[in-house]
Formats: C-alpha cells, structure tokens, sequence
C-alpha cells in the first residue's frame, strides 16, 4: 500500500476542537460491507443497529503526562510523559521539546518548582530517559498538576473539563496519552441500553502511545516503523469471546485499539489468548481479519495506519466514498468528533 492511497483533503473547520456537550449526542455513519451501502444515524441509535453481540471496550485511563517548566539556566521545556522506565520508580521515558537541545544530566524545573526532573539518557527520536524528583509523591503529583496531552491537531490549551471529557466512562487502567477515542461516545445511559438490547460486554488494556498520532512518511506503508504498545487482555474477556463465538453473537471492537489487541493476542487458529504483552501489529489491506466481527470508530487522520486498518476493514472504496460522504454532510473529525460503525460482510 503505497501512501498516497491513505491521502484526502479534510476542510480544517471539520476537526472537532471540543467535545459536544453531551458525549453519545454524536452522529453516526453506518459502512455495510456486504451491502456496499452507507447510513446516517445517531450515536444513540447503536443498542438496535446489531443483533445481540459482545461489545469488546478498551479501558486505558489517560494520565496528565504533558509538564511544562524550564531548564536552570532559564529555557523553556516540555515533556510528555510516556512510561515509567521501571515499575515502582520515578524513572520516566519521556518525548521533551526545548529551546535549545536537551541533553545528558541537565536539570530542569516543571510545574512551577513543584517537580524537578534530571535528564538521564538520550534515546533517539525525541525521546529521553529522566528522573522526577519531588517534595511529596511523584505519582500523585502529575496526576494533581500535570496537564491532559490533547491530540496535536486539537488547537487549544487543554482545559479542566478535558480531564474527564478526554477519558472514557469506564477507563480504569493508567498508562495512556492519548485516549481510545470511540469510547468517548458511550456513557452509562447507553450503557445500560446496550445490556437491555441484549448485549453483553467484556474490557481489554491498550496503552495507546504518541505513535498512534504519527504520520506516515515513507512511500510505502510496509517500511512505516510501527509502536509499540502494551496490551492487557484477561482471561474473562477471552472466555466471553468462547461463549460469543457458540451462541452466533457478533464480536464488536470499539475502536482500532481494541481491534489491534484482540488480533495481536492469538493462536495460529485465530483463538484469542489471554495474558499481557507489546503489539507493534500493522493492519493493512488486505488483512483477514480473525476474531473482530464489527468495529465502532472515529473518523481518523490521512496517511495514518489507523486509516489503512479501516480500509482492511470496510475496503477502500467504501471507505474513500464514506469519508468523501462525511465531509460533504459536515461530519466532525477525529478525537472529539463524530463516530462510525463498521459492519462486517460475514458476521
């Protein structure tokens, strides 16, 4: 796949800068595999779109990881927190943009001298090994005073709302950046729709990462270095998964997170398997893809992977027609916009 086949011209006023004010009041566009047809519906209308299928949530919680502050010498500096470096320590790999080139054993200042940091190692690719340093609890710290790492094309300092509107209702597992964004749409109300429906739902762990915003910039996808990520997937959900599977009920991913997860974590029989590991999984087409039935998403950036992984999905035609279809209709694009389901041709 070449990356002129991922391209498209979105008008910039289409890409949502704030969430609406109710978050399941968005829209929904409908691509039908088997049929080649595209619908238009309301987010809420999704509990009587599927028969009864297993909703499969991604349950990351975004952490306040982006600090600002300032070397010692006087520079201003900002990190974007990424993973801790080990478990139980305040070792921190992080992405830092300077004034002037960050380097081995220099000092800075974050948060208003709330929290110091040492740079340790420099890694490659903007990325840094650091020490924070505090008076108090660093972890608790950056989660009273570190800010939501909104989306690059979100052209707006992120707000106090932003700490529980960029998160989904069920998020629960620290350790993301940047939130799974078709779980935004749900909340309790519908929720609970989805259960009266008929529908039964199970949770994995995707640690989304700063390379999910990342463009492609090679011509081919195939040499395109992908992220790792760090995934969760438990053994509860991969016996939901058996008990779908034998009642006829559709798998669901909600969102290409949860698809990445589910057909990274297999057997060579497509059996999900249960347990914890990193996925640097390109989906492409063409793509068989093994245990994911339907898939709920965003609307999502040109030359992107998560763009080629819908196209493996709904094909590229429908996808080209329905993006095409979006923009003339004034859908909202990306993290904070409107949403699609995906439905398979065989499910």
């Amino acid at each position: 796949m070449r990356i002129e086949d991922l391209d498209y011209e979105l008008p910039q006023e289409l890409i949502a800068q704030a969430p609406l004010p109710e978050r399941d009041a968005s829209r929904l566009m409908i691509l039908d595999v088997g049929s080649n047809e595209i619908d238009h519906r309301l987010f809420t209308d999704l509990p009587r779109l599927l028969k009864p299928s297993l909703f499969v949530f991604n349950d990351t919680r975004v952490f306040p990881a982006r600090l600002h502050g300032h070397k010692r010498t006087g520079g201003k500096v900002e990190l974007l927190l990424l993973r801790k470096a080990e478990k139980r320590s305040d070792r921190w790999f992080a992405m830092g943009r300077a004034s002037k080139a960050l380097r081995p054993d220099m000092d800075l200042v974050l948060c208003d001298g709330s929290l110091r940091a040492k740079v340790l190692h420099v890694l490659g690719e903007g990325q840094f090994e650091i020490e924070l340093e505090a008076s108090e609890d660093v972890d608790r710290l950056i989660e009273e005073i570190g800010e939501v790492p909104l989306p690059p094309y979100i052209r707006r300092p992120a707000e106090e709302a932003d700490r529980a509107r960029y998160q989904t209702v069920f998020a629960r597992q620290t350790g993301a950046v940047a939130a799974p964004t078709a779980g935004l749409h749900f909340t309790k109300r519908l929720l609970s729709a989805l259960e009266e429906a008929g529908h039964r739902t199970a949770y994995v762990t995707l640690h989304i990462g700063p390379g999910t915003f990342r463009p492609v910039q090679v011509d081919r996808l195939d040499d395109h270095p992908m992220h790792d990520e760090a995934y969760a997937l438990p053994q509860a959900t991969v016996d939901a998964i058996g008990r779908a599977r034998a009642e006829g009920r559709p798998v669901v991913a909600v969102g290409t997170t949860v698809v990445r997860t589910l057909e990274s974590a297999i057997d060579s029989e497509g059996n999900p398997l249960p347990g914890i590991g990193q996925t640097r999984l390109l989906i492409k087409p063409p793509y068989r893809f093994r245990v994911v039935d339907h898939l709920v998403t965003n609307f999502h950036l040109p030359r992107s992977t998560l763009l080629a992984l819908v196209m493996a999905f709904a094909g590229a035609d429908l996808t080209r027609r329905a993006y095409r279809e979006g923009i003339d209709r004034r859908y909202r694009f990306y993290s904070y916009g409107d949403a699609t389901l995906i439905r398979g041709a065989h499910a």
